[in-house]
C-alpha cells in the first residue's frame, strides 16, 4: 500500500544507510522495490502520495514521472538500472547530511589554520566523529573550479602529488562517479599509503555547485598493493561566487575520514641501536633494532588524525592554488 511504502522510505533513508551500504545486494532490491512502488503509485495517482515528491527522490524517480505522469506512457524502463542506483541514492544521502552540516551555525571550533588566508574550524559528530571545514576565497571562477574537481578528476594526480591515480570506475548519469583514488607514497608520512573507493555526487543549487563524496563498496576490487583501505566518511566541497565578484569562489570543505591505517612514530634510543616496539600487552615490550615504535595495525592516535586531515586541506588548496595560476594550454 502506499502507506507502507512511505513508511519504507524512510525506514530506508533514515536509519538503515551504513547497514545498507555494506549489504549491496540487500540495497540494490530494497531501491529497486520502492523505485518500483513509487512509479506505481504515480501512474495510478494514488491517494496515498505525498503531494510534493522530495527532489532526490524525483532524481531517482526520473523527473518527468514524478512531476507529470502520464497513465498512458511506458514507464517501465527507468533512467538507471537497479545496479546505478544505490550510487545515485547513497550521494543524495550524502549531500543531505552536507546541507544540514553546512546550517549548523553553532559548535564550531577554530583551528590552527595551516597556512594564511584559510580558516579552519572543526565539530563532532554523532557517527561522524571530527568534521574539519575549510573556508578560503579562490581568485578563479567556480565553472574553472568545477571542472578541475569533477569533470577533470582523473587528472588531479597531474596536479596533486599527493595523489598517485584517481580512476573513474563507473559514470551513473551525468552526475554522479564512482571512483578509485590511491596517495602517492611520501617518505615519513605517519599515515602511510592508503586507497579509496567513492561515490562522487554533484548538485548545482543557484550559482552554487555542491561536490559530495563517500565510500562505497564495489565487491571486485580489493585494496591497492601496498595501500591500506580507507574510508571517506564525508566530503563536501562548496563552490559559491563571491558576493560582489563573481571571478571568485568562496571556497568551503567539510571533510571527516576514517583512515584505517597504522602509524609508525619514532621512539627515543633506551640503548644504542635498541628501540621498542608496540606489543598489545604494555607490560611486555618487544624490542627490536628497527628503529621505530610501531602503533597496532588499523589505529591511529586522534591527535594524529586531528593534524593530518586539515593539513591534507591545506596542502591541497595549495596544489590546487598552484595548478590555477597556471595558464591554461589550448
Amino acid at each position: 500500500s502506499g502507506i507502507m511504502l512511505q513508511a519504507t522510505i524512510k525506514l530506508c533513508c533514515g536509519i538503515a544507510h551504513d547497514h545498507l551500504r555494506r549489504l549491496p545486494g540487500l540495497k540494490i532490491t530494497a531501491v529497486a522495490a520502492i523505485q518500483k512502488g513509487v512509479r506505481g503509485l504515480v501512474v495510478r495517482g494514488s491517494c496515498h502520495l505525498p503531494s510534493k515528491i522530495p527532489h532526490y527522490v524525483q532524481r531517482v524517480m526520473g523527473k518527468e514521472t514524478a512531476t507529470c505522469p502520464d497513465p498512458a506512457g511506458d514507464i517501465s524502463p527507468s533512467r538507471f538500472s537497479s545496479m546505478d542506483l544505490p550510487y545515485i541514492t547513497q550521494g543524495e544521502a550524502a549531500l543531505q547530511q552536507a546541507l544540514s552540516i553546512l546550517q549548523q551555525p553553532t559548535g564550531w571550533q577554530a583551528e590552527t589554520a595551516p597556512d594564511a588566508g584559510t580558516s579552519v574550524s572543526s565539530t563532532a559528530l554523532h557517527g561522524l566523529g571530527k568534521v574539519f571545514r575549510l573556508e578560503v576565497v579562490l581568485a578563479v571562477p567556480v565553472a574553472r573550479l568545477h571542472q578541475e574537481l569533477f569533470e577533470r578528476i582523473e587528472q588531479m594526480p597531474q596536479w596533486n602529488p599527493t595523489l598517485s591515480q584517481v580512476k573513474v570506475l563507473q559514470r551513473v548519469g551525468p552526475d554522479t562517479l564512482v571512483t578509485h583514488e590511491v596517495t602517492a607514497p611520501s617518505p615519513g608520512n605517519l599515515v602511510g599509503q592508503r586507497d579509496f573507493v567513492s561515490v562522487r555526487h554533484r548538485r548545482k543549487r543557484g550559482t552554487g555547485v555542491y561536490l559530495v563524496g563517500t565510500a562505497t563498496h564495489l565487491e571486485p576490487l580489493p585494496s591497492h598493493k601496498g595501500c591500506i583501505r580507507a574510508e571517506s566518511r564525508l566530503s563536501c566541497i562548496v563552490l559559491q561566487p563571491l558576493a560582489g565578484d563573481p571571478s571568485c569562489t568562496r571556497f568551503t570543505w567539510l571533510l571527516s575520514m576514517d583512515l584505517k591505517a597504522s602509524a609508525t612514530l619514532p621512539l627515543r634510543v633506551e640503548q644504542p641501536g635498541v628501540r621498542i616496539w608496540w606489543h598489545p600487552n604494555p607490560l611486555r615490550p618487544n624490542k627490536t633494532k628497527s628503529g621505530v615504535f610501531s602503533l597496532p595495525k588499523g589505529w591511529i592516535p586522534a591527535s594524529v588524525v586531528n593534524r593530518v586531515l586539515p593539513q591534507s586541506q591545506a596542502d591541497f588548496i595549495k596544489h590546487l592554488h598552484l595548478h590555477l595560476s597556471t595558464p591554461q594550454r589550448q
